[in-house]
């Protein structure tokens, strides 16, 4: 069983590990000291070999520590790569960073700071091939039958279905879904390959026959008042149990807990942002990207406002009212790209391919996003972040929050220039419930360097707007 040969395979692995780091601390002194390439002789130099080696007492173990901080001996099978890839980069730095500033508090000016380089270059790209290597085995091994992890449900719901899709869609993982048991559901009963086996009074005979790695309870919600005997029977038998909750909808991605003196309190929505040090810090990137922003833009802003105010009448800045962050309504302010025109018929709708509404200069401007450059002043002003959620109408806001759930979750931090859906191709008309689940994983799962990120990919796509008309 898998339960069994879990903790040999992650001994291996640890194993595997400090092979590598010592393959590639030696390869790195190679090349520094004793390779065709280098210059520099072993036998001459400040510190010995047998100096340099001893090094690896302290390496090596350092190496398994940060590996194990940054979660490299998780279970590989739902682990996606590219993180497992970025995790090793982050441990390695981390440990570099570390051992440069060792030396300096010891004064140590001896250690070649060029090996360590080769060091951890070469660390870097031995344990991800090493890793790679792994998966591509426990792949190979699961496609022939073997290292498969049993799994029974305990509940037909939506939550059940959600699992059984994913385990579908992943057949690397090696999860098997034997079957399903619910006292609602009619035996036999079968969902995308797996059947309904029978009640779930029928765990009493099938935990004791001791063939299943886990068992994963899936009850809706309406059967959650039988979750605790449930549990109690799961945990009798000594199979490893999980919980996967029937409320998707309610809860975010990441929900967090509370503890109130020893009673678990589970915060419905998680928002970094709610955060003092990190409103901060955003606020103070916000104002610096503002101000760079307006010097690098005023000659396009110049050009846009010579080109508006040439060729239509009416004013050369719009504003327009948006609601904002805690649900205040601002002004926002753009490029005029339309005709001036009544309230009543500026409320109409979102504009359409073609919208005789719309000037040949600010079909331009639109299309280029160049008529959203004044909403720098906006962000001066707190309206606005360079980063989050779009704000939209006032009209537009009370018809979404009764048709989209969560719509209103994205008055929680301030509206962006650019967003997470923008960036994804989710402006103008476009689907308003794909761009909210875009905004709510953006507000859910803010960091300083998931903003960067948007910043630097607005660059290069999120300037030119197709669905603009």
């Amino acid at each position: 069983m898998i339960k069994d040969n879990q903790k040999y395979f992650n001994r291996l692995h640890v194993v595997f590990d400090a092979v590598v780091v010592t393959a590639s601390y030696m390869l790195a002194w190679y090349l520094k000291f004793a390779s065709p390439i280098s210059n520099s002789d072993p036998n001459v130099g400040a510190l010995s070999m047998g100096t340099y080696f001893e090094m690896l007492l302290l390496i090596v173990p350092g190496c398994l520590i940060l590996y194990y901080i940054f979660n490299l001996y998780t279970p590989k099978r739902a682990t996606v790569h590219k993180y497992e890839i970025l995790n090793v980069f982050q441990a390695n730095t981390v440990g570099l960073v570390i051992l440069m500033a060792g030396w300096y508090m010891v004064s140590q000016i001896h250690f070649s700071r060029l090996m360590m380089g080769y060091f951890y270059i070469l660390n870097i790209i031995l344990t991800t091939l090493g890793r790679s290597l792994i998966r591509i085995l426990l792949q190979y091994f699961r496609e022939k039958g073997y290292n498969l992890k049993y799994i029974l449900l305990v509940g037909y719901s939506r939550a059940a279905e959600e699992y059984i899709n994913r385990i579908n869609t992943n057949p690397q993982w090696g999860y098997v879904v034997r079957g399903i048991l619910d006292d609602s559901v009619p035996s036999g009963t079968l969902y995308k390959g797996v059947k309904v086996l029978g009640r779930i009074e029928n765990l009493l005979y099938i935990l004791p026959q001791n063939k299943l790695d886990e068992i994963a309870i899936t009850l809706s919600l309406k059967d959650y008042d039988h979750l605790e005997h449930i549990v109690d029977m799961c945990e009798k038998s000594g199979v490893h149990t999980k919980f996967i909750p029937d409320y998707n909808s309610l809860f975010p991605s990441r929900p967090y807990t509370e503890d109130l003196m020893g009673l678990p309190v589970i915060n419905i929505r998680y928002v970094p942002l709610t955060n003092t040090l990190n409103w901060i810090a955003k606020r103070v990137v916000d104002v610096i990207t503002a101000l760079v922003g307006l010097v690098i833009s005023s000659p396009v802003m110049l050009g846009a406002a010579i080109a508006v105010g040439c060729t239509s009448r009416g004013p050369i800045i719009f504003k327009q009212e948006r609601i904002g962050l805690h649900n205040k309504p601002f002004k926002m302010y753009k490029f005029r790209t339309m005709e001036v025109q009544k309230p009543s018929r500026e409320a109409q709708g979102w504009t359409t391919k073609d919208d005789p509404r719309v000037t040949k200069v600010g079909r331009f401007l639109r299309r280029t996003s160049i008529d959203e450059l004044p909403q720098l002043f906006n962000i001066l002003r707190g309206d606005m972040s360079v980063v989050g959620p779009r704000p939209e109408r006032p009209q537009f806001v009370e018809k979404f929050k009764e048709e989209i759930p969560r719509y209103m979750v994205k008055h929680q931090v301030r509206p962006g220039l650019t967003g997470w859906a923008q960036i994804n191709g989710y402006r103008g008309d476009t689907s308003i419930k794909r761009r909210i689940e875009y905004d709510i994983f953006y507000i859910e799962n803010w960091t300083m360097s998931f903003d960067i990120k948007i910043m630097f990919l607005t660059i290069f796509k999120g300037f030119i707007n197709k669905n603009a008309y």
